[in-house]
């Protein structure tokens, strides 16, 4: 997959991660970023359970970039809500 294609996943995947998560989005770079991480984390988390990860610019990608970027966020909720206790 090209590095727009990567980029235009990870805006959509980063937005609707974002909107499931924190019920808004988290600004376009943001999205990006999220929506990148969150497919790379997906792939790894279909690949443990012995699925295919991201296979090209298509609706089983998203679903796995989505499910990676809500992965992600979740995490990163439980890591900043520790250290304000």
């Amino acid at each position: 997959m090209s590095v727009i294609g990567w980029i235009i996943l990870g805006l959509i995947a980063g937005f609707i991660g974002s909107k499931i998560v924190n019920k808004s989005g988290a600004g376009m770079l943001m999205d990006i970023v999220l929506g990148i991480v969150g497919a790379i984390v997906g792939g790894v988390i279909f690949s443990f359970f012995g699925a295919s990860g991201i296979t090209g610019f298509n609706i089983y990608s998203l679903v796995v970039a989505v499910i990676g970027a809500v992965v992600v966020l979740w995490l990163y909720h439980a890591i900043s809500g520790r250290r304000s206790i």
